[in-house]
């Protein structure tokens, strides 16, 4: 059954909008970068004065939290739909690279260089955690038993940045090793570090993918 659309005309009309003027801000950062983000310049493309764009977004920080939160939540919904398909981490890891090379511009928003000036509110914080409980999940259910390192013990004491995932400490490690280098490749690649060195950066991304699930 097709579900009812509630929202009155107002609302329908708003969403509408602020929806548009996300197209335009993508259109900009792909241009000049988000640091450059301008709603002014967006109200021009679009026909409207300043203000009456304020009324849809108050500041260019609400407007980069909003592309923000779609942005992690989109990466959030891809790893999930993989994960309750049964992918292990080695399919997450091409799903979230499937998922940056499909928008660079997205995913640079997220993982590249810090906004100057821009701090993301907390509901940003809980989706990211998200992300990395998928992956938590997917190292547990493969979890091997290894020895111990000193970054395991360290991570027995040091957790918070998983929430309350009961994860042992190898599996928080493995979790962060994977996130850390396959994102620094990914992000090297979407830079374009890469160009003109003469290798396939694919190639590259599973490589350090399959020196990460052997350990």
């Amino acid at each position: 059954m097709a579900q009812t659309d509630t929202k009155t005309p107002r609302e329908r009309y708003r969403t509408q909008v602020r929806a548009e003027i996300k197209e335009h801000a993508w259109e900009q950062i792909t241009t000049t970068g988000a640091s450059a983000l301008s709603l002014n310049a967006i109200a021009k493309q679009m026909g409207m004065s300043g203000p009456a764009l304020y009324r849809y977004y108050a500041s260019r920080d609400e407007l980069i939290t909003d592309l923000i939160r779609d942005a992690y939540q989109s990466l959030a919904d891809t790893l999930r739909s993989a994960s309750a398909a049964g992918a292990d981490l080695a399919v997450l890891a091409h799903a979230v690279r499937g998922w940056a090379l499909e928008d660079p511009q997205r995913y640079l928003l997220i993982y590249g260089t810090p906004v100057p000036g821009y701090h993301a509110p907390d509901d940003i914080t809980l989706i990211s955690s998200e992300i990395m409980a998928t992956l938590l999940d997917a190292g547990s259910a493969s979890a091997q038993e290894l020895p111990a390192t000193p970054f395991d013990t360290h991570l027995e004491h040091h957790r918070d940045w998983a929430g309350s995932h009961p994860a042992p400490p190898a599996v928080l490690h493995q979790a962060l090793s994977f996130w850390t280098r396959l994102h620094g490749v990914l992000s090297l690649e979407l830079a374009g570090h890469f160009t003109g060195m003469g290798f396939d950066p694919a190639l590259l991304f599973t490589a350090e993918l399959d020196d990460l699930l052997a350990h």
